[in-house]
């Protein structure tokens, strides 16, 4: 019994400090959700703005897709349309100046290279992401192997 009444009111202080705001100043902290009490919906935050730099970014690892660096917005990408190839597909890469998509992009799930785009490589944002002027809600731990001091593909001595 002694037991069982600690751990309600363990359980019964939790969920008075949780009501009152999580904290002595007032507001649960909580990188995504705010300090809005956990009984009411919290405002949105405003859409973040769309990089569009056109700089190409560093891949943190070999073999990332890279990432979009401008902003795709109202781009019609489907069945019908593909947006994205009328600057980086091969016929239109002189005009653009773009890069043009990998020739893996042109492999087709039997291994077999085409002259259009194959139709697994086709929705480039499955893979690709643009990127957005905002702050981490929560701190990226990621480390590549090369930051970490892993040798990459050096021949054992």
């Amino acid at each position: 019994m002694r037991n069982f009444l600690s751990l309600f009111l363990m359980i019964w202080a939790m969920g008075a400090w949780a009501q009152s705001g999580g904290d002595l100043q007032g507001g649960l902290q909580n990188g995504l959700r705010g300090s809005a009490a956990l009984d009411t919906e919290a405002a949105p935050p405003l859409m973040p703005k769309m990089n569009n730099d056109d700089l190409r970014k560093q891949r943190a690892y070999a073999m990332q897709a890279p990432v979009i660096s401008h902003q795709i917005e109202n781009y019609q990408v489907d069945k019908n349309f593909n947006k994205c190839m009328s600057c980086h597909g091969l016929d239109r890469i002189a005009d653009s100046q773009a890069p043009m998509v990998s020739v893996t992009h042109f492999i087709d799930r039997d291994a077999n290279f085409r002259n259009e785009i194959s139709p697994r490589r086709y929705f480039c944002t499955q893979c690709h992401v643009p990127q957005m002027d905002v702050v981490a809600p929560v701190a990226n731990l990621f480390k590549s192997a090369s930051r970490m001091g892993i040798a990459q593909n050096k021949p054992n001595k």
